[in-house]
């Protein structure tokens, strides 16, 4: 007997799903301005001073967990997220199979949408600004986050400055990076915390699946 192997897909299932999902959305964005954005991108929740003053703005519902990811500001932050999608997710979803990187993506996704919620919420109760958060980053950190973990020897090459790394390196400067700037408040407006919020739960997932691995010997 022989044993069957699925061919490798440059562009599996999941992956060709999200990315002509992000793509229909962006368009429906452009065509309808900030009305997606009011609705399903994530907002902070509202301190009970806050809920009085700004009864008719946009405000935190639960689903925003998961729509935001699938908002883009501007057509350079949706084509980066989609490339990091495609670069690291297709790998994954070629050696996990559809239905487990889905739930690790979407987990991804969710877990970065808390622990965003959860920082932008004790930021605008202590005075700071009352803004959504939106992007597929968070998920797709916690998909470099599980590339580094599978792959931790492969190479990846930085597009600036163009240096050649491992995958495992690769994933702990950009994690020391974000922890950073997510401290000092370095480059405003990027959702430094939702990146860190990825790879946590990614983390977490990784070792829960390793642990249920183990205890099923």
């Amino acid at each position: 007997m022989t044993g069957f192997t699925t061919p490798y897909s440059i562009l599996p299932p999941v992956i060709k799903g999200l990315l002509l999902a992000n793509g229909v959305v962006f368009f429906l964005e452009m065509s309808m301005g900030n009305q997606l954005i009011s609705s399903f991108a994530l907002w902070p929740m509202d301190s009970s001073s806050l809920s009085l003053m700004r009864s008719m703005e946009p405000h935190f519902q639960p689903f925003q967990l998961l729509t935001y990811a699938f908002l883009h500001g501007n057509l350079m932050h949706l084509l980066f997220n989609m490339y990091a999608l495609w670069l690291f997710g297709s790998r994954l979803e070629n050696t996990w199979g559809s239905k487990r990187f889905s739930i690790y993506y979407f987990i991804c996704v969710v877990g970065a949408g808390l622990v965003q919620l959860l920082v932008s919420t004790l930021s605008v109760r202590h005075g700071g600004g009352y803004y959504p958060t939106i992007g597929a980053s968070g998920g797709v950190f916690g998909l470099l986050l599980a590339f580094g973990m599978i792959f931790p020897n492969e190479i990846l090459i930085l597009v600036f400055p163009p240096v050649a790394l491992k995958a495992k390196w690769f994933v702990l400067i950009y994690g020391v990076i974000e922890l950073w700037a997510g401290v000092t408040g370095t480059a405003a407006g990027v959702a430094h915390f939702a990146h860190l919020g990825g790879m946590l739960f990614g983390y977490l997932l990784l070792v829960y699946w390793r642990v249920l691995r183990w205890s099923s010997h």
